[in-house]
């Protein structure tokens, strides 16, 4: 995939007690368990619906399944703690029983969902405001020894479209997100995955200006997660909709493959599993 060998050596990590070196890329699959995501396709709060479509996803080639239960698209209500732990928590436990061998990560910004998640079987911290929300995030994901996703954004659900001032984006993020890996570091964390955040403080021009640049990111030494499925940067760009976004989303994906992206999250796994397959040969 004209991958440099020496960055997937180096961008090796540890989950779930084995290492993982990301020579074929991963696809995580989305569970959405919220009434409010901006994708009505993805909201789930049934829990046999939730067992059938992680089985479907597994079936397809899925490697990792990524449970959020609060929406963090623009203006979304946050919820409280108790809130998003009602949600989540007993997916978690119903899929780790059903799928025991199964990579779980839980998207969360509070810590105590993310301890909790963990206690209950979550592999992986997925975290869009990057330790910004929750000051013990950095702390917490230190003292569970877990992989964390550390995502670049700015301000809030509420405010992030007003915080899009950039020198150069994609300068600017690695910059911002390299800030936070020192902390992380010396905090003890080891297994890092980085994720541009498209969508989040940024406009839809700044969004593709990111993704030309993408192959910056690989500077900050840590495997690169991209989050584009269905999102408006694509819809909004082709005068549609989050449900007419799929082809799109199959685009970014495969220019995100072809540079350096090592887990690729989507509301759709059958057609990623493919697109995987096929910048696989390239």
């Amino acid at each position: 995939m004209g991958k440099d060998n020496n960055y997937e050596l180096n961008c090796m990590i540890k989950v779930a007690d084995k290492l993982q070196d990301f020579q074929s890329p991963l696809i995580m699959g989305i569970i959405n368990v919220t009434p409010d995501s901006f994708y009505e396709g993805s909201r789930q709060n049934d829990l046999e619906v939730i067992i059938d479509n992680v089985r479907s996803m597994i079936a397809s080639g899925v490697d990792i399944i990524d449970v959020g239960g609060v929406s963090t698209r623009p203006n979304a209500d946050l919820l409280t703690c108790e809130e998003e732990l009602d949600r989540v928590i007993p997916v978690l436990k119903h899929l780790r029983h059903e799928f025991p061998e199964l990579l779980i990560s839980v998207d969360t910004f509070r810590s105590e969902v993310a301890q909790k998640s963990v206690e209950h079987g979550a592999n992986i911290i997925n975290d869009v405001y990057g330790g910004r929300f929750d000051q013990k995030m950095f702390e917490t994901v230190a003292d569970l020894d877990v992989p964390y996703i550390l995502m670049h954004s700015r301000g809030d659900a509420e405010n992030m479209q007003d915080l899009c001032d950039y020198d150069n984006v994609a300068e600017d993020v690695c910059l911002e997100l390299s800030k936070d890996i020192e902390k992380l570091r010396e905090l003890g964390v080891k297994d890092i995955i980085v994720d541009p955040g498209f969508g989040f403080a940024k406009t839809v021009e700044q969004n593709y200006e990111l993704f030309r640049e993408m192959n910056l990111l690989k500077v900050l030494n840590c495997p690169i997660l991209i989050g584009i499925s269905r999102k408006s940067m694509i819809y909004k760009l082709l005068n549609s909709d989050a449900s007419n976004a799929l082809n799109g989303t199959s685009v970014l994906n495969t220019f995100g493959l072809l540079n350096s992206a090592s887990i690729i999250r989507v509301h759709d796994v059958k057609e990623a599993v493919e697109v995987r397959k096929i910048v696989a040969l390239l």
